[in-house]
């Protein structure tokens, strides 16, 4: 099975989901928080920089479950619907 291109719009909500990501482990170490998702720390660093734009829906859950961000607020930031706030991460 060949993968098709992911589009631009695809593109930049992988870049949204990375910096909400981000945003959420705060002073958290990344080795850490990978460890805790149960991924590397080379593959958390890609989703957060955007250069992995289209993880795993597993892996989008076990990152939701390490950083307290519901998977709600992880769908809405790569569907666009405006700001999530993170009070989790507050």
């Amino acid at each position: 099975m060949v993968r098709q291109p992911l589009t631009p719009e695809q593109v930049e909500a992988g870049r949204r989901l990375g910096a909400l990501l981000r945003r959420a482990r705060a002073g958290r170490d990344l080795a850490d928080v990978a460890h805790a998702a149960g991924i590397s720390p080379e593959t958390l660093r890609k989703i957060e920089t955007g250069r992995l734009p289209s993880p795993g829906f597993g892996t989008v859950v076990r990152l939701g479950d390490a950083l307290d961000v519901p998977v709600g607020d992880l769908a809405a930031t790569w569907r666009g619907d405006g700001d999530v706030p993170l009070e989790a991460a507050s």
